[in-house]
């Protein structure tokens, strides 16, 4: 079987492809393993919500989900339907229950292999996603046998987890969110913190995603980023989407009974031990917050309209003078480890010089480099900080597509940057 495109992966940004190829004529399949919004459907827990309000999930000819609360936030069944009702609305050519196995190089293309038959195309663009394999660190082999370890792809509510305490490893939005929930279930929960984002849910009145549209967070891009590997790999803000609105950090988690401690540094004999510069490591946060804020408030006396509230600032985060820096996991009573470290792609399918030396795949804002044709979505930071975002799709297909149909056409020239999208006058 042969056909200009194939698109693997028909989350979001696989089904805001196909759109804009069907706009530009280019006959093109999606072979997608599982279902829409496979992910999602699959390996998400029964409470979450997106962090993102409604309004920002517009996807291309779509203006987001109908007879919703644009100020709201989806559950991952709404979300669901959205992308089942986008995928019919867009006449996607689909084979669900498609597995890849391999994306290899032809004479005249690329040949990709699945498990039921194998397709030859001229292009192939790789929208499985950047969150299939959890990312451990290498403390997670010291778990003893007797104390359950679970990833958040696997989590789905409290009652999934034994009885007794619970180590969550890792204080992003994922993070954050799972100790909470574990904490308003009677768990004692203990959560090891590196690296972290902290963001109000709402300031001045407004939400976090307005000021990032408003002030242009979301559209910096990645080729003005000055390390854009590290800037990829930046945590997710400490967001929840919850109906209240409501903030969600290490202060709140504390006031429900959180013990915070360091960064996890190693699992040995049944000692968990951490870092000991947690102090330090909150200070960054709220000096990070702040320089933001006054980014916001910077630009509000500039530009902003003027029913803006006041700009009260967050209070800095407290911690323990000396929090502990080792747990002997049976004497505290800690029976599971949830980890919450983010996930990595798994690209082993690929037969395709495409990889640096760490396993990474090498691209330039989504042009896959080592392989003419070939082109990547929905990556952290793809092409601008919105890419993050289920709304960034928009702007990032409609960029990467007219640059397929250049590279048809025998042109190599790279992908214009599409005009911003309107935002929310809210």
């Amino acid at each position: 079987m042969h056909v200009t495109t194939v698109i693997i992966g028909a989350g979001h940004a696989g089904l805001a492809m196909s759109r804009q190829l069907t706009d530009r004529s280019i006959d093109h399949v999606v072979l997608e393993r599982g279902e829409v919004a496979n992910s999602w459907r699959t390996e998400r827990w029964d409470s979450l919500r997106l962090l993102t309000p409604t309004w920002h999930l517009g996807l291309p000819g779509d203006d987001g989900p109908a007879d919703t609360d644009p100020d709201g936030f989806l559950t991952v069944p709404e979300l669901v339907s959205y992308l089942d009702g986008y995928a019919a609305t867009v006449a996607a050519p689909l084979h669900t229950g498609t597995t890849v196995t391999r994306v290899g190089a032809t004479d005249t293309g690329y040949e990709v292999t699945t498990d039921r038959g194998t397709w030859t195309c001229d292009t192939v663009v790789l929208a499985s996603g950047s969150n299939n394999v959890a990312a451990l660190p290498a403390a997670a082999e010291g778990v003893p046998d007797d104390v359950t370890s679970i990833t958040t792809a696997r989590y789905r509510s409290p009652d999934d987890v034994p009885d007794g305490g619970v180590l969550v490893v890792g204080a992003s939005a994922s993070g954050v969110q799972l100790a909470d929930e574990l904490a308003r279930s009677g768990r004692s929960i203990t959560i090891a913190t590196g690296e972290h984002v902290r963001m109000p849910r709402t300031y001045r009145g407004r939400d976090a995603f307005w000021w990032m549209e408003r002030v242009g967070v979301l559209d910096e891009r990645y080729d003005e980023v000055d390390d854009i590997i590290r800037a990829r790999h930046t945590p997710s803000p400490q967001l929840v989407g919850s109906p209240g609105h409501g903030d969600i950090d290490l202060a709140t988690l504390q006031q429900r009974g959180v013990r915070v401690v360091g960064k996890l540094g190693r699992l040995r004999d049944g000692r968990a031990q951490f870092s000991g510069g947690l102090a330090n490591t909150v200070r960054l946060a709220d000096l990070k917050l702040n320089r933001l804020l006054e980014r916001y408030d910077t630009w509000a006396a500039e530009e902003g309209p003027g029913d803006l509230g006041d700009p009260h600032r967050p209070e800095p985060t407290t911690v323990d003078a000396s929090p502990r820096i080792e747990i002997d996991l049976a004497r505290e009573g800690i029976r599971t480890v949830l980890w919450a470290t983010g996930y990595r792609p798994d690209h082993s399918w690929l037969a395709l010089p495409v990889l640096d030396y760490k396993g990474r795949l090498q691209h330039d804002g989504g042009v896959v480099a080592g392989a003419p044709g070939v082109y990547v979505l929905g990556s952290s930071l793809l092409r601008r900080r919105r890419s993050t975002y289920i709304g960034g799709a928009g702007q990032d297909t409609a960029e990467l597509a007219d640059h397929l149909v250049g590279h048809l056409a025998g042109r190599s020239t790279p992908p214009r940057n599409a005009a911003p999208e309107p935002v929310s006058p809210r």
